[in-house]
């Protein structure tokens, strides 16, 4: 197939990225990055938002990019999307105009009630804490990985890990206690 010069092969009307191109790498990752990036959001809406503007701009920046570490380059520049937006809807809050969310998501895990507890633990960690949990055991990350992709301290990860796991395991545990009524 030809290559045209932007590392795209293919007929006219019907190219796709070349095998091994930095377009074709960034393909491979978009089903990590956009579940990082429904971790951060915690909203599906927002994460998809989310990973259009960190291909776009990876795709816009690849001159940037230094040829190793692909993964880690767009997950660093996900983080980085995310907290600037965290801080700008800090500074100016927003409030939406859909009551709710209307489209329907296949459960992943057999029992619902304790996918629905597990989504609502991950959502009330701290977004550094999430961050840091998703990265390490969602994503496969090294604690040395997180550390470079999130730009802090090799210590602050372990911690923040510790903190979220433990966090995770209280309110799970605490969601199991059903209170029973005495019999008359």
């Amino acid at each position: 197939m030809p290559q045209n010069p932007d590392g795209m092969t293919g007929t006219r009307g019907s190219y796709s990225p070349a095998a091994g191109s930095f377009e074709a790498e960034m393909l491979a990752l978009i089903p990590m990055l956009r579940r990082y990036s429904r971790s951060l959001s915690r909203s599906d809406a927002d994460g998809e938002d989310l990973l259009q503007d960190c291909v776009e701009k990876a795709l816009a920046n690849k001159r940037q990019w230094r040829g190793t570490g692909l993964k880690s380059w767009a997950y660093t520049i996900m983080t980085n999307l995310y907290r600037n937006r965290y801080r700008a809807e800090k500074r100016h809050p927003s409030e939406s105009l859909e009551g709710h969310e209307t489209i329907a998501v296949a459960d992943t895990l057999s029992d619902t009630l304790e996918n629905d507890r597990l989504h609502g633990a991950l959502a009330l960690l701290p977004p550094d804490m999430r961050a840091v949990l998703m990265l390490v055991t969602v994503e496969g990350y090294s604690y040395q990985e997180a550390a470079e992709t999130l730009a802090i301290p090799l210590g602050t990860v372990m911690s923040r890990l510790s903190r979220a796991r433990e966090t995770l395991r209280q309110q799970l545990a605490a969601d199991n206690i059903i209170p029973l009524r005495r019999p008359r």
